[in-house]
């Protein structure tokens, strides 16, 4: 079987070091070269035909981001962000993604040749991932000042019982998957609440990112929030989420814990919640991701009389926590990522007009 062939790239000698070893070890894939900045990647890259790239954020003579987004108008190709746990590399990070980056480890600010060591696993789970990963075209960049917003703008749902929640679970590639959900729909849209597997320290700058392009209200979730119409609650990084019943209320429930299907958070855990205090008042929503984490939780929402959307294979950058939750029997209907919001939408007004000729 061919190995992976992978270029990194990294401005310290250090990481370019570690991160050569730790691809090495892996008997399926293969460091062909490493570089010290973009200009001397891009002429490996033209040289060694990589399968996938890792690319640091902060470099010099040109960053990460000018080069990724140069990268994949003219030569596409998987890549993995390298970037620092800060505030900003979080931000920057978010970019890459926009851009059309496959995933993002975050390596440590102090410690780095220890901590490296310590995401080994991880960061060859990544670049495998990547290697086999849908690429995405990114959008056209919006004008320099302007943040982008949906062609048109999201409709009205009308009148709707407060009892209904939106449920999300996403991976790889799902923090643009859930942005092209988020923004197209309405202000008066039902409670939305979401697993995004992120490591801690990103899910702030994510939420705070969407929350600028939303006409939903959206946050990182904190534990004893009341679950409120028009707004979004993303589970924090490194934190299980779930939702509870408080009287009439919903409220969100943050909590450590173990890892569930190694994640943390987990889609199961919000899942199984979902099955269990919301029922048939749920819709549940499963895009891109690797893995089976939520699948068996979604078939059991289902089972409990929620409506459960899929996102379908073309569309997803990785067709496996979808393919698991059809496999379940968890789906109603698989959708591409774009048809997602106008069905939900649409499912909301049937059910809107039902209740109002109950009344």
């Amino acid at each position: 079987m061919a190995k992976t062939r992978v270029v990194v790239v990294d401005d310290s000698a250090l990481v370019r070091g570690l991160l050569t070893e730790i691809i090495n070890q892996q008997p399926d894939m293969q460091c062909v070269g490493a570089a010290a900045d973009p200009f001397v990647a891009r002429e490996m890259i033209r040289e060694l035909n990589p399968d996938v790239i890792t690319l640091d954020v902060e470099m010099p003579r040109m960053d990460g981001i000018d080069f990724l987004g140069k990268l994949m108008r003219l030569r596409p190709m998987p890549v993995v962000m390298v970037s620092t746990l800060t505030e900003r590399g979080a931000d920057v990070t978010l970019r890459a993604l926009e851009l059309g980056a496959i995933d993002f480890v975050a390596k440590p600010k102090i410690g780095v040749a220890d901590g490296l060591k310590l995401l080994a696993h991880d960061i060859t789970d990544k670049v495998r991932i990547a290697a086999k990963a849908h690429l995405r075209r990114p959008a056209a960049p919006p004008p320099a000042g302007a943040a982008p917003r949906p062609s048109t703008p999201p409709s009205s749902i009308g009148r709707l019982s407060t009892e209904k929640i939106i449920f999300i679970g996403a991976s790889t590639g799902g923090t643009e998957a859930t942005k092209e959900v988020l923004v197209n729909l309405p202000a008066d849209c039902p409670a939305i609440v979401i697993t995004q597997h992120m490591p801690p320290g990103f899910t702030k700058s994510y939420a705070a990112r969407l929350d600028g392009l939303c006409k939903v209200r959206v946050a990182e979730a904190r534990d004893g929030d009341r679950i409120l119409p028009g707004h979004a609650y993303i589970a924090p990084g490194g934190f299980h989420l779930s939702v509870e019943r408080s009287g009439a209320n919903y409220i969100a429930r943050v909590k450590d814990g173990e890892p569930v299907n190694r994640h943390k958070p987990s889609v199961e855990v919000l899942f199984k919640s979902a099955a269990r205090v919301v029922g048939p008042n749920a819709l549940g929503l499963m895009l891109t991701g690797m893995g089976a984490d939520g699948a068996s939780a979604m078939r059991e929402m289902r089972d409990a009389g929620s409506y459960n959307l899929v996102q379908d294979e073309a569309s997803c950058v990785v067709f496996g926590m979808p393919r698991e939750a059809i496999a379940a029997g968890a789906a109603h209907e698989v959708l591409s990522l774009t048809q997602i919001a106008p069905k939900l939408i649409e499912r909301l007004r049937s059910t809107s007009g039902m209740s109002m000729n109950r009344v």
